[in-house]
C-alpha cells in the first residue's frame, strides 16, 4: 500500500510543478524584457526581436538586441542570456555585441561573448556604475574584444592615460576575472593585447602588444587614495612609437606584505637610445649620443635587469628585516645591496606595516645589523674616465689624478672611511680594480632619526669597511 502512495503524491507534485513552472517561467521572461527596457529605455529606443525560456535548463533569452541613442549610437546584441534564478543568476551571457556608428555602420566596440558569473543582478541598470555597492561579479570572462581608440567609449576608458585622445585600434584576445565589485577586485587578467595610435600626445604615432597583464587583490577602489594592490605581473610587452622604442618582458610586483614579504623585479627592460637621440632636437644630440655611448658601450641600446625584494623574519620579540637588491645595466655595471637589520618594531606596528610605510623604521629600534654594497664595473667607469678627460680638455691620466687627489681631501674632511670609498671608486676609473664592496655594520642600540640629525657624524659611528678587487 505504501509505494502505491507514494507513486501517487510524487504524480499530484510533478503535475504542480508543471502547471506552475510554466507560468513563473514566462513571469521570469517579462522581467527580463522589463528590465532590458528599463535598463535602456530612458537614454534612447530599444527594440528585442524576441524573449523566450527553457524550463528544464532554467534559461531565459533575449535575442536580437538593438538600442540607438539620440547621439548616434548603436548598440546590438545577439544573445542576452541568464541561467538559473532569476534573482540570484548563476550566469549571465551576452553574445555578439557590437557598438557601431549608427551613421556609417562604423564598428566602435564588439566582444564575442561576454560571461558574468554569479552577478548580484540579471540585468544592471546603466546607473548601477555609479553605485558600488551594485555591482558583485562573481567572474568575469570576455572574448574577442576589438576598440576603436578614437571613439568616446575610449576616452572614457582611458581618460587621464597616454592613450586619452588618440586614434587607432586595441584588440584583446581574452579577459578574466573573480571576484569583481565596485570596491574590489581579486583578479583581473588580460591577456593577447594589441594596438595602434597616431596623435597621441608627445609620443606621435604608436604600436604596442602585451602577451599578459594579472592583476590581484586590488581593493580601495570607492575611495580616492585608498587603493592598495597585492599582485600585479606583467609579461611581453612591446613599445614602438615615433621617438622611443622599448620592451619588457616580465614585470612582477609583490605589495601584499601581509606575508612579511614583497617587492619589486624587472627582467629585461631594453630601451632604444638610438632611435630617442636621433629624433631629438639637433643641438642636444651629441651630447646626448656621447652619454649614450658611456652606457651602452656604443651600441645605443640600454638592457637592464633589477630585483628589489625584502623580507620579515620573526626572532622572538624582534625581528630581522632582510634586502636583497640587484640592478644590472649590461655592458656598464652590476649593483647589489644586501641589508640586514634586526629591530623591535613600536608598539602596534606590524611588519605590513613598516613594508607599507618605511618611515615607520625611524622609530624602530635598531639591535645592530649589516649592510652590503658591491659595485661591479661592466665598462662603465672605464668609460667615465675617457669622457671626464675629453670635458676636462686633459688625459685620462690627468683625469684620474685630479680625482685622486679630491678624493684625498675629502677624505681629510669627512674621515677616513669617506677617503677609502672615494679611493676605491678612482680605482674603478683607472681599471685597477673591477670590484669595489663597502660593508657597514650598525652599533647594537640604535634608532635611524638620531642617524639623520647628524649625517655629518655617521661613518664615526659605524664600522665601515671598502674592498676593491
Amino acid at each position: 500500500m505504501k509505494a502505491p502512495y507514494q507513486r501517487a503524491r510524487f504524480g499530484l507534485a510533478l503535475a504542480a510543478v508543471m502547471l506552475v513552472a510554466p507560468n513563473l517561467a514566462a513571469a521570469d521572461a517579462k522581467r527580463l524584457e522589463a528590465d532590458l527596457r528599463a535598463m535602456f529605455g530612458a537614454h534612447g529606443t530599444l527594440a528585442i526581436g524576441d524573449v523566450s525560456s527553457a524550463l528544464l535548463r532554467s534559461r531565459l533569452s533575449a535575442h536580437d538586441i538593438r538600442f540607438e541613442t539620440p547621439e548616434g549610437e548603436r548598440l546590438l546584441i545577439d544573445r542576452y542570456v541568464v541561467s538559473g534564478d532569476y534573482d540570484r543568476p548563476d550566469e549571465v551571457t551576452l553574445e555578439g555585441l557590437r557598438l557601431e556608428d549608427a551613421l556609417t555602420d562604423f564598428t566602435l566596440m564588439s566582444a564575442e561573448r561576454i560571461v558574468l558569473g554569479e552577478p548580484s543582478r540579471a540585468v544592471f541598470a546603466l546607473d548601477d556604475a555609479l553605485a558600488a555597492e551594485a555591482v558583485r561579479i562573481g567572474s568575469l570572462a570576455i572574448d574577442g574584444i576589438a576598440l576603436d581608440l578614437g571613439s568616446e567609449l575610449a576616452d572614457d576608458l582611458f581618460y587621464a592615460t597616454p592613450m586619452y585622445g588618440g586614434q587607432g585600434r586595441l584588440t584583446v584576445d581574452s579577459v578574466r576575472g573573480k571576484s569583481l565589485s565596485g570596491t574590489a577586485i581579486e583578479l583581473f587578467e588580460v591577456a593577447g593585447v594589441a594596438g595602434t595610435l597616431s596623435e597621441v600626445d608627445e609620443l606621435g604615432s604608436a604600436s604596442f602588444t602585451l602577451e599578459s597583464l594579472r592583476i590581484e587583490g586590488l581593493t580601495g577602489l570607492d575611495s580616492d587614495g585608498d587603493e592598495q594592490l597585492a599582485r600585479l605581473e606583467l609579461r611581453g610587452l612591446d613599445l614602438l612609437t615615433d621617438s622611443l622604442a622599448a620592451s619588457l618582458a616580465r614585470l612582477d610586483m609583490d605589495g601584499d606584505f601581509s606575508d612579511g614579504k614583497g617587492g619589486v623585479q624587472v627582467e629585461s627592460l631594453f630601451l632604444d637610445l638610438a632611435r630617442m637621440i636621433a629624433l631629438a632636437p639637433e643641438e642636444e644630440r651629441t651630447q646626448l649620443r656621447m652619454i649614450s655611448n658611456v652606457l651602452t658601450d656604443g651600441s645605443g641600446e640600454l638592457r637592464l635587469d633589477a630585483a628589489f625584494l625584502a623580507n620579515w623574519q620573526a626572532q622572538g620579540e624582534h625581528g630581522v628585516l632582510v634586502s636583497d637588491s640587484q640592478l644590472s645595466v649590461r655592458d656598464a655595471l652590476r649593483l647589489a645591496f644586501d641589508v640586514r637589520l634586526p629591530l623591535v618594531l613600536p608598539d602596534g606596528v606590524a611588519p605590513a606595516d613598516l613594508f607599507a610605510d618605511l618611515e615607520w623604521l625611524e622609530a624602530a629600534t635598531l639591535l645592530g645589523g649589516d649592510l652590503r654594497l658591491n659595485l661591479a664595473d661592466g665598462g662603465l667607469f672605464t668609460r667615465l674616465a675617457t669622457l671626464g678627460a675629453a670635458f676636462e680638455g686633459v688625459t685620462e691620466a690627468q683625469y684620474i689624478e685630479q680625482a685622486r687627489t679630491q678624493a684625498q681631501g675629502f677624505g681629510m674632511m669627512f674621515g677616513p672611511e669617506v677617503r677609502e670609498l672615494l679611493l676605491g671608486l678612482v680605482s674603478l676609473l683607472e681599471g685597477s680594480a673591477e670590484e669595489l664592496e663597502l660593508r657597514l655594520t650598525l652599533p647594537p642600540e640604535s634608532q635611524l632619526a638620531s642617524w639623520l640629525d647628524d649625517p655629518l657624524g655617521l661613518p664615526a659611528r659605524l664600522q665601515v669597511s671598502v674592498e676593491t678587487r
